[in-house]
């Protein structure tokens, strides 16, 4: 501007007619929208089963059926009768939910309960009724969830059957181990440390895992006896009379009985992964998907045993 002044007139004309050298700032890109998250309904229909299974159109107003008409205006209470009454004891469990066309949905539910019935003649029972457990299948329908806002219970649930059970799939654990065999012996050692069987509340499990691996043993366990009744691998080389090369690895089924303190026999079943170390199996991997899982071990030197362990699985270590 000063080079156009100091010019001329005409310079200075031409400067201020020109196009300015300051850049148009392009507007702010807008924020994309978050997601919302879609809501899982499964909990919702739990809970309103077992509202609704507590409640009595003759106390519509207390606070049981107050929260089941929060939850659903429509739905109908029951009418229990004077002498059963509301069952004692509920527990309910979703099963399955189906996602409808237009954001509906529906959830299948399963509820325990405890029920008072008329005794079956010929019982010989003196009681007015007497208590059962009950098994129950209940379907729960509702709207949204999604982006149609909160969840919705439309009505009363409807009873229905049980969900049909798919096939049982070819087991992978189709190769035998001899119970009087290494692997037997260790994992039958490791199962009654982990049950509390022998040690106290598990304590010693860890002479059994692989370098790394972490286990806590359940701390309710309290079985006097545990006899392991079968054990399969998913390979050959798992029911071998000698533990094989370091490093190589199965995974085992283990079936076991479990007695527990008061006399009641318990069938539990095990899946593991187990890895051979200095000449016996130690267990590397409980795949059960419980919060007792143990998390992946980090890969360490392979170290022998100390001296005073032995060689022999399932003796002491």
């Amino acid at each position: 501007m000063w080079t156009a002044l100091a010019a001329g007139p005409l310079a200075l004309a031409v400067a201020l007619a020109g196009p300015s050298g300051t850049a148009a700032q392009a507007a702010p890109a807008a924020a994309p929208k978050a997601a919302r998250p879609e809501a899982d309904p499964a909990g919702t229909a739990a809970h309103f089963v077992e509202l609704w299974l507590r409640a009595d159109a003759a106390a519509a107003d207390n606070p049981v059926g107050a929260a089941v008409r929060a939850m659903a205006p429509q739905a109908e209470l029951p009418s229990h009768s004077r002498e059963a009454g509301a069952p004692e004891a509920v527990r309910v469990t979703a099963l399955r939910t189906v996602r409808l066309p237009g954001g509906g949905w529906t959830v299948t539910v399963a509820a325990v309960t405890e029920e008072q019935h008329e005794p079956a003649p010929g019982t010989g029972t003196d009681k007015a009724v007497v208590v059962q457990p009950a098994v129950r299948y209940y379907a729960v329908s509702g709207t949204g969830g999604m982006d149609d806002g909160p969840l919705v219970v439309t009505g009363s649930p409807a009873e229905v059957s049980a969900p049909e059970a798919a096939p049982a799939g070819t087991s992978v654990f189709d190769r035998p181990v001899p119970s009087t065999g290494p692997l037997a012996v260790s994992l039958g050692d490791f199962l009654r440390t982990y049950l509390a069987g022998v040690g106290g509340q598990g304590a010693g499990v860890e002479r059994y895992l692989s370098p790394g691996v972490r286990l806590t043993a359940p701390t309710a366990a309290s079985y006097a006896r545990v006899e392991v009744k079968d054990v399969a691998a998913d390979t050959e080389t798992a029911g071998g009379k000698d533990v094989p090369a370091d490093g190589t690895k199965a995974r085992v089924r283990v079936r076991v009985e479990g007695e527990d303190r008061a006399g009641t026999r318990w069938p539990l079943e095990y899946h593991l992964t187990v890895t051979a170390r200095a000449r016996r199996w130690e267990i590397s991997a409980l795949d059960t998907g419980s919060p007792i899982q143990m998390p992946v071990a980090v890969a360490s030197p392979s170290v022998p045993p100390t001296a005073t362990s032995t060689a022999t699985a399932g003796g002491a270590r």
